[in-house]
């Protein structure tokens, strides 16, 4: 088994070498872990399964990632990354919220797919409340405002025009809706998840219709109930 050690700095601030060999180490564990969780299953692979397949020192797999939640954090960080890239093209020429929406909500099912034969088995954990896995924790707090952030992008790039009190809150609404499609999608056992593709072009019409009428003098109501209880929920 070879070693590979951890990043290191010295006096003058780090070593560029030492962190990008750190950075190449941390990804080669991560990868190695996904790979294993496809063949074996989650519950099956321990960290030093991942280590011993990966080539470093069970240790050097603990120091950067203290466990296989953490993996499954640095999962969740790479996922969100990897749905930001692939739906930049689209981001970059596209206007039109509803194609914003979809686009990213499909691009985050397109990074997720490889995955889907053991995520039922991670999801049943992150569905316990005091999880670290849970989306909702504050473990989970750097993927979580990644992601957000992601749906303000889509909604402030877009030519939609909103009631002004919802615009803030739309974003993070709109992860939560993402969520329910995970979600959705871990449950789907249709071929290559195509109910879940059909769930997001039937979502995405209707979010795009109460978006539109959230401007509507008459709606404006409810549309201030709805805000009030999400903030109370939240605090």
């Amino acid at each position: 088994m070879t070693e590979q050690t951890a990043p290191t700095s010295d006096a003058d601030g780090p070593s560029t070498g030492a962190t990008t060999r750190g950075e190449q180490t941390r990804q080669l564990i991560l990868d190695t872990a996904m790979r294993l969780f496809r063949e074996r299953g989650y519950t099956r692979t321990t960290m030093r399964a991942i280590a011993q397949e990966a080539g470093v020192a069970v240790g050097n797999a603990y120091y950067y990632f203290g466990s296989k939640e953490h993996l499954i954090q640095g999962f969740y960080a790479d996922t969100q990354h990897e749905q930001r890239a692939a739906a930049a093209p689209l981001l970059d020429r596209e206007r039109d919220f509803a194609a914003r929406l979809a686009g990213v909500l499909h691009a985050g099912v397109d990074v997720l797919t490889p995955y889907h034969s053991f995520a039922a088995t991670f999801f049943k954990t992150a569905a316990e409340p005091t999880s670290p896995l849970s989306p909702f924790s504050a473990e989970s707090s750097g993927p979580r405002e990644a992601s957000v952030a992601l749906f303000r992008e889509v909604v402030e790039g877009s030519d939609a025009r909103l009631d002004a009190e919802l615009r803030p809150a739309l974003p993070e609404l709109l992860w939560l809706a993402y969520m329910g499609v995970v979600l959705y999608w871990v449950h789907d056992r249709s071929p290559e998840q195509v109910k879940t593709r059909q769930l997001i072009d039937g979502v995405v019409p209707l979010v795009d219709r109460l978006v539109g009428l959230s401007r509507l003098r008459v709606l404006r109501p409810v549309t201030r109930q709805a805000l009030a209880l999400i903030h109370t929920l939240r605090h």
